[in-house]
C-alpha cells in the first residue's frame, strides 16, 4: 500500500488508478462507459449497485471483470428458487471429531456476484440484508466478520417476471445504486462480436489492492462538502415525498413513496467521489445531479396514477432536477 504525503496527492493519484481501471476494463467490455463509472464509483464508496439489463448485455462478465482489474476475491452465486440461506453464508458441520464447525459459504469473499437475484424466495434474499448493512453474518449464535471490503454486486433481469421474486423495498435500499445496462451501438455491438469470436484473449493486469480501496473510500469520506451542496442533495431527496408539505406537484401526484435518508448520504458520497475523478477536490450541484438518478430511481416508488400513464421513475427525477 503506498502512503502519500497529502490527500491532495493521494486523490490525483485515485484519478490515475480510476483511468487505469477504465482502459483494463475497456479491453474486455466494449462502450458502457457510464456503468462502469458507476460500478467503480459504487465500490470507492463502499456501496452495493444492482445491475439492471435485459439478458446477453454482459452483467455478470462486468462484474467479473472488475473483480479481475480488483486484487480483490470473488464468489459467484447463482439465485435460483430452491436456493437456501445456508447456501449463501454457510452451515454448522459436525466434523470427524463429532465436534460442530462453521463452514464458511461463498458470501465470505470481497466481491459478490449476486446472479439474478430476484430468482430466490424473499427468506433467502434477506439472508444477505444483514451482511450488506453490517458487513458481518450471524451463525449458530455467533458473529463472523467479512471479509474487507466487502460488495454485493447483484444482477436483475427486467423483462422476464415468470418465477421471480421482486426484491422488497427495504433490501433495493441497501444497494447505493441501480444501474442499467441499455442495448450497445451498432459500432459498439460490431466490435464486441470481433472480440469475442477471435482467438486473441485479452490479459487483465491488476490495478488497485484491498488496502489501497480501503484508503481511498478513507480519502473519499475526508472530502469537504459545501452547506449549499448539502442542502441541494437533502432538498432533493425531500422533493421526492408526497408527505412533504413543500413537495412539487408531480411528486403529490405520482410518487407513492418518496426515498429515505440513505439516499441522501449516497449522493453525497458518490458526489465526492464522482468530484475527485474529474479532477476537483470538493463537490458541487452538477456533481450531486450526476448520481441522482441511480440514487434514487429505486427509491421512488410511482403509484398507480403514474403506472397507468406510463411515468417513469426516470421522468419523474429528471423533472425534480
Amino acid at each position: 500500500m503506498q502512503s502519500y504525503t497529502s490527500d491532495i496527492e493521494a486523490a490525483k493519484a485515485l484519478k490515475f488508478k480510476f483511468e487505469e481501471i477504465k482502459k483494463s476494463i475497456g479491453q474486455i467490455i466494449v462502450g458502457q462507459h457510464e456503468v462502469v463509472d458507476q460500478l467503480v464509483i459504487s465500490i470507492l464508496c463502499n456501496g452495493h449497485s444492482l445491475l439492471v439489463g435485459v439478458p446477453g448485455l454482459a452483467k455478470t462478465l462486468l462484474v467479473k471483470t472488475v473483480a479481475d482489474v480488483l486484487e480483490l476475491s470473488f464468489k459467484r452465486i447463482q439465485f435460483t428458487p430452491d436456493l437456501m440461506p445456508s447456501d449463501i453464508t454457510g452451515a454448522e458441520i459436525l466434523d470427524e471429531s463429532r465436534q460442530f464447525r462453521f463452514l464458511k459459504g461463498p458470501i465470505f469473499a470481497n466481491i459478490i456476484l449476486a446472479d439474478e437475484i430476484n430468482r430466490t424466495p424473499p427468506k433467502t434474499q434477506a439472508a444477505l440484508l444483514e451482511a450488506m448493512q453490517e458487513r458481518n453474518i450471524t451463525a449458530g449464535g455467533t458473529l463472523y466478520k467479512l471479509p474487507a471490503p466487502f460488495f454485493v454486486l447483484a444482477t436483475q433481469n427486467p423483462i422476464e417476471q415468470e418465477g421471480t421474486y421482486p426484491l422488497p423495498e427495504a433490501q433495493l435500499d441497501r444497494f447505493m445504486f441501480m444501474i442499467t445496462l441499455d442495448y450497445p451501438s451498432f459500432q459498439e455491438e460490431v466490435m464486441i462480436v470481433r472480440n469475442t469470436t477471435g482467438a486473441v484473449q485479452a490479459q487483465l493486469h491488476k490495478v488497485l489492492s484491498a488496502e489501497e480501496i480501503i484508503q481511498f473510500q478513507e480519502l473519499i469520506r475526508r472530502v469537504p462538502v459545501p452547506d449549499n451542496v448539502l442542502e441541494y442533495a437533502v432538498g432533493l431527496v425531500h422533493k421526492t415525498r408526497p408527505s412533504n408539505s413543500n413537495a412539487p406537484a408531480q411528486t403529490k401526484q405520482y410518487i407513492a413513496y418518496g426515498a429515505g435518508p440513505r439516499a441522501s448520504q449516497y449522493l453525497i458520497l458518490g458526489a465526492k467521489c464522482y468530484a475527485l475523478l474529474n479532477g476537483k477536490y470538493s463537490p458541487d450541484i452538477e456533481d450531486v445531479q450526476a448520481m441522482a438518478l441511480s440514487v434514487l430511481r429505486h427509491r421512488v416508488v410511482r403509484n398507480y396514477k403514474a403506472e397507468a400513464e406510463g411515468i417513469s421513475q426516470e421522468s419523474l427525477i429528471n423533472q425534480l432536477l
